[in-house]
């Protein structure tokens, strides 16, 4: 098995650093040190299997220790009838280990979790990190910035002295693009943690797709051709733009055929597993064929508000969420050069789940 990123990560001393943002506008901000950085030196080989137990099959179906809880304080609301779920009055720095059982087993469920009023943010780098290894393996994203002493810290940025985020969403009509996280890995990720330290006075929401939903409204003839195909998923566009910028690729991109339909490892549920972001084509299908059917599956994900939870940031935020059953979008509808609007902020820990498995064990392979 992979070692533990822990083992391979380099120490401090050995990193070549170049800072992403200008250090001068950013003098009086209290989260400096989580201001994106690239590690230009470190390397990372191709990954290989890792093991992998979902937390939720631990838990409680009921969910007493994270639902029941009979404490006025803390408020329970589902957003919307089928995706999304918003919990205050709990903190997750000090969630129990049944509780985060519980908590994976309702993210896998309800597909995201939002929680108000949280200190995540400031109880530091390696209590974040200790969370997060919870759930999982944490993923080193390959190409993008990260935090200072994180790599494992995938940084959301975009602001007036760094647009990078920006510039090929300038080229579209719309800044809106669904994908699950590097869904192109091997064994993609299951859950991400998302917190943000500064936050648009207006706009920068985030929304979310239920796949679990998209995949029920289609029809009989369609799941069922479907469940028997396996699709593209590349990280090697993404790797190809980084080197054009001048960034530096960490680990060598892969390509993955996963399942179109998966099956979640602790409910069962079949949800469709494709994305825009960095689904290429339908394995065993002619070019318009496979086309035809992306663009189907595509409009549906991103065009279906009914099944789709829209979710407002503030900086005591957290949303979690389960990639195997959502996909997700930035919505960068603010101005980046109003001084009120102009920052959107913040670190994403992401974690490995395991290797998909479709309907009748259909496998992914690469």
């Amino acid at each position: 098995m992979a070692p533990s990123i822990a083992d391979i990560l380099p120490s401090t001393a050995e990193q070549k650093l170049n800072r992403a943002y200008d250090e001068a506008q950013h003098s009086s901000y209290k989260y400096t040190n989580y201001l994106p950085v690239y590690d230009e030196t470190t390397t990372f080989p191709p990954t290989e299997p890792l093991e992998f137990s979902d937390r939720g099959l631990l838990a409680d179906k009921a969910k007493p220790h994270l639902l029941g809880l009979n404490d006025p304080n803390v408020k329970v609301t589902k957003l919307t009838p089928r995706v999304g779920t918003e919990i205050s009055g709990l903190q997750l720095s000090e969630l129990t280990d049944e509780q985060k059982n519980e908590l994976a087993l309702l993210i896998a469920e309800r597909g995201v979790v939002v929680f108000r009023g949280q200190n995540f943010k400031d109880i530091g780098v390696e209590k974040q990190k200790e969370f997060g290894r919870y759930f999982g393996r944490l993923h080193v994203h390959p190409v993008g910035a990260h935090v200072d002493g994180a790599l494992e810290f995938h940084n959301i940025y975009l602001g007036p002295d760094n647009l990078y985020r920006e510039q090929r969403r300038s080229e579209k009509l719309t800044t809106t693009g669904f994908h699950s996280d590097v869904s192109y890995e091997h064994q993609p990720p299951g859950i991400t943690l998302l917190t943000l330290l500064a936050v648009p006075s207006t706009g920068g929401d985030t929304t979310w797709t239920s796949q679990v939903v998209a995949y029920e409204r289609l029809s009989e003839p369609i799941k069922t051709l479907l469940e028997g195909l396996r699709a593209e998923h590349s990280g090697f566009p993404q790797a190809e733009n980084a080197r054009q910028d001048g960034h530096h690729v960490r680990r060598e991109p892969v390509k993955s055929h996963h399942p179109i339909v998966r099956v979640h490892p602790v409910t069962g549920q079949k949800a469709l597993f494709v994305n825009p972001g960095f689904t290429k084509k339908i394995i065993g299908l002619k070019i318009e064929e496979s086309d035809a059917i992306l663009q189907l599956l595509y409009k549906h994900i991103s065009q279906s508000a009914d099944i789709q939870v829209r979710v407002k940031w503030d900086d005591q935020t957290v949303s979690l969420w389960d990639n195997r059953v959502t996909a997700h979008s930035a919505i960068s509808d603010y101005d980046v050069f109003d001084e009120e609007e102009g920052l959107r902020h913040g670190f994403r820990i992401t974690t490995h789940g395991e290797r998909p498995v479709g309907v009748n064990g259909l496998e992914t392979v690469w």
